[in-house]
């Protein structure tokens, strides 16, 4: 889990995920389907130049944001998404640097959202896009690992040994890998995520960050996204920490749900 045994936070390492945000076609329709789902309340707040987004909170605590995607994204066809999250001290020299290690991209300059931080966005080496966010006054998701919030983020992969490397190299991430082959993300000592090659069904597309939200009952999940819009991607799956799915918004945003304690 994101720093294991850790719910409420006030702070996060540098290296750790610290929020995920939807980039939606209908803000207005995805905060209505999330409510009902998870019961996220949100406020709408300005963001500077990036316009305006949606602080999602679970107990009035901040658990993601939410946020229209830019008239470039639709132009380009691009579907809605989540995005992973990781709190760095400095988004500019870290994406420079991202620049750097071989094949990796900024995939969006830096640029400030007003006092609550500054933000970019790279493209490592495999393809897959993650955001930098460079706290200031908002650290990001205030409470994790509860039902209702973020507990993992994960990385499908063509080339796991290159992500591991690159990150490694960028952020100081360690690896532990299961005999099943599935990368865990240690930072600073915690729990930060896991990395995987991609199976034979997602050969083709993309490689992403996907991330998982922590349910009581993943079946329960599943039916009631479906009877509110949504559609399940992945049913009745396993992993060692529990049951999982991976179901799609009514925008057809991806993200996953994993059945587990609150206390975990």
């Amino acid at each position: 889990m994101l720093g294991t045994g850790v719910s409420e936070r006030t702070t996060y390492a540098a290296g750790a995920f610290c929020l995920v945000g939807l980039a939606t076609s209908d803000p207005v329709a995805a905060r209505s389907f999330y409510a009902s789902l998870f019961d996220w309340e949100g406020e709408d707040l300005l963001a500077g130049a990036a316009g305006s987004f949606t602080m999602l909170r679970l107990g009035g605590k901040d658990v993601a944001a939410l946020y229209r995607q830019t008239p470039e994204a639709r132009a380009a066809g691009a579907p809605p998404h989540w995005t992973s999250y990781i709190s760095v001290d400095d988004a500019d020299a870290t994406a420079a640097r991202a620049g750097e290690l071989g094949g990796a991209a900024v995939f969006r300059d830096p640029f400030d959202v007003l006092d609550a931080g500054r933000v970019a966005a790279i493209r490592d080496p495999t393809g897959a896009i993650v955001s930098l966010w460079q706290p200031r006054s908002r650290i990001g998701a205030t409470l994790v690992n509860e039902v209702g919030a973020l507990c993992w983020n994960e990385l499908a992969t063509t080339y796991v040994e290159r992500a591991k490397s690159f990150f490694g190299t960028l952020l100081g991430w360690e690896y532990q890998t299961a005999d099943s082959g599935y990368v865990s993300i240690k930072n600073a000592g915690t729990s930060n995520g896991g990395m995987r090659e991609q199976t034979a069904q997602e050969r083709g597309k993309e490689p992403s960050w996907l991330p998982y939200f922590k349910v009581e009952k993943v079946n329960a999940t599943v039916s009631k996204a479906e009877q509110i819009g949504g559609c399940g991607l992945v049913r009745n799956a396993e992993v060692s920490i529990g049951p999982f799915a991976v179901i799609a918004d009514p925008q057809g945003a991806a993200f996953a749900v994993l059945e587990g304690d609150s206390d975990s």
